[in-house]
């Protein structure tokens, strides 16, 4: 299994916004103080995950399996009190990422959409801060919004606001948000999980064809192993807590991935040594497989 996404294809890496696109988890330990103060709880331990882009990574595993602490890292994202990581070191394009890192953006589940602004309004809102700001010319901020409302299919919903969209209106919103910042890192934690299904398959093929235009490193968590499928150029599988890499799977089949290859001999191997890996690091979480 290999350790690193294969090469990207050329149309793909020609548009890559930096070839030394780089996430590096060395030997990561996480403890947590235990609920009644008795202690502490290992959430990972020891675990080492390197990741080179453009491409997407999917985190897959069990509830509760310290996914989404591993993604608040990658992101420079700690919590309150609790020195993060406990033990290692978490490395962004080669550096220490000790907090907030300027070139790493996160979609989560809930779309975080101001209601009170527009659907135009909420995808610029990026740039009313001073990093942002400074970073793109107020000419091209303009621009960059209204490419990303056509991009996401939501320029006739410019003038709307949150709460007259549909779920996957919004995700699209909340996707186009971190998208317009055009980030050398997205990292997402099950931004399409509480969508149906038809508006989940919508998001996948929209999360693709976007990447293809802005190509960056993608590390996303799904609990939905067909997810994993049809979006990953790696699928990592972790074990029950505390959490290590059970597995590495690296997929060949170019994206977007068809309803025949996800029945094919290729794509049932995979699924079955996942699932294989799963069950036999006890991770009887939940987990979805799409038929």
């Amino acid at each position: 299994m290999a350790d690193e996404i294969p090469e990207a294809p050329a149309a793909e890496a020609a548009h890559a916004p930096d070839a030394g696109l780089h996430l590096s988890l060395q030997g990561v330990v996480q403890r947590f103080p235990a609920p009644d103060h008795d202690g502490e709880i290992t959430v990972i331990d020891g675990l080492d995950l390197e990741a080179r882009g453009p491409g997407i990574v999917m985190l897959l595993g069990p509830s509760g399996c310290g996914k989404s602490t591993l993604l608040y890292m990658m992101g420079g994202v700690r919590p309150f009190d609790v020195p993060s990581p406990t033990e290692g070191v978490v490395l962004v394009g080669g550096q220490p990422c000790e907090g907030a890192h300027d070139d790493v953006v996160m979609v989560f589940q809930r779309y975080g959409n101001r209601p009170d602004l527009t659907v135009r309004e909420n995808v610029a809102y990026p740039f009313r801060f001073k990093l942002w700001r400074d970073r793109v010319d107020p000419s091209e901020i303009d621009r960059r919004v209204d490419e990303m409302l056509e991009a996401v299919g939501l320029a006739d919903k410019a003038k709307l606001r949150p709460s007259q969209l549909s779920g996957g209106q919004n995700q699209r919103v909340a996707l186009a948000r971190s998208l317009v910042l055009r980030p050398r890192y997205l990292l997402m934690d099950e931004p399409f999980g509480a969508l149906d299904a038809q508006t989940r398959d919508e998001m996948q093929r929209l999360l693709h064809d976007l990447h293809q235009t802005h190509p960056c490193l993608v590390v996303f968590v799904t609990h939905d192993i067909t997810e994993a499928l049809t979006l990953g150029d790696r699928v990592v599988v972790l074990s029950t807590r505390p959490a290590q890499v059970a597995a590495d799977f690296t997929i060949s089949e170019p994206r977007p991935r068809s309803t025949t290859w996800h029945r094919s001999t290729e794509a049932q191997r995979l699924e079955e040594s996942i699932l294989k890996t799963l069950h036999g690091g006890s991770g009887h979480g939940h987990l979805r497989v799409s038929v």
